[in-house]
């Protein structure tokens, strides 16, 4: 297992609605972001969305990935059979192996069974791709897995986010104990949770890696056994500061902080 950078890093800097910087980070910012710190994956999400971009820009950031060293996987969300195709189609472009998709988009929930049959439709076209459908919220763990394996094509697997089931009311015991046997991709994302101060409910807020309520060595023991598991992506979600100048201060220490805890746990698998 690999460990690499994303765009959900830097979600800030790469930039959320409202708050856009005045040089937003692109792919090849991110690449000088992921060499600088030595590691050689980098995951790009669908903050910056892959498709958009014209296959002159995207055969720039082949070949800046490539003089780097640095590997890419790529993201989207809202699965369709035709943005499967069209992700498919920019990862080869990229030369990247892995494609991770969030189902669900703004105003689009489609039914499990229209995503078994977007799974199925898609499979064959995926050759030596892996496609990772990530734990986002709408799905419980088990009804997630029993999606991905009416598929029936082991290229197709779960990216595991260590929090977004929560947004289903499951805790990572559950999560883990589903879906570690089809996990080929892993989010760490650490945090810890709060009880407001009025006692009526719980605030949940991202802290860097090691430093929150996650136990991410015990995470990589549970999805150890399995092999399935090729890349561990760092994701944030860093609260913002009054100012976004801060809140970018905040998460470039944060991004750094959460390497230096998490590099000695990969220790043959930061840097090919």
């Amino acid at each position: 297992m690999i460990l690499g950078l994303s765009s959900f890093t830097y979600a800030w800097a790469v930039g959320i609605p409202g708050h856009v910087p005045a040089r937003p980070l692109d792919g090849l910012a991110l690449l000088q972001q992921a060499r600088q710190h030595g590691l050689s994956l980098l995951q790009i999400g669908d903050n910056l969305p892959l498709h958009n971009l014209e296959n002159a820009e995207l055969d720039r950031l082949a070949l800046r990935a490539r003089e780097s060293g640095i590997r890419l996987e790529i993201g989207a969300r809202g699965l369709t059979s035709a943005r499967v195709a069209d992700y498919v189609r920019i990862a080869r472009r990229l030369d990247a192996r892995l494609v991770r998709f969030v189902i669900d988009d703004i105003d689009y929930q489609p039914s499990p069974d229209a995503i078994t049959g977007i799974l199925r439709e898609s499979a064959p076209a995926l050759n030596d791709l892996t496609l990772g459908i990530e734990n986002h919220d709408r799905f419980p763990a088990v009804s997630l897995r029993a999606l991905v394996e009416s598929a029936g094509c082991d290229r197709i697997g779960i990216c595991l986010d260590t929090v977004n089931s929560l947004g289903a009311g499951e805790g990572l015991d559950t999560v883990v104990a589903a879906l570690a046997p089809l996990t080929v991709n892993l989010h760490i994302k650490d945090f810890h949770i709060t009880r407001a101060s009025h006692r009526m409910g719980f605030t949940v807020e991202g802290r860097p890696a090691g430093e929150g309520m996650l136990n991410i060595p015990q995470v990589l023991r549970q999805l150890a056994p399995f092999h399935r598991c090729r890349s561990a992506i760092l994701e944030l979600w860093t609260p913002p500061e009054p100012r976004l100048d801060q809140t970018l201060a905040r998460e470039s220490d944060w991004a750094t902080r959460s390497l230096e805890f998490l590099k000695p746990l990969f220790p043959a698998g930061y840097a090919e």
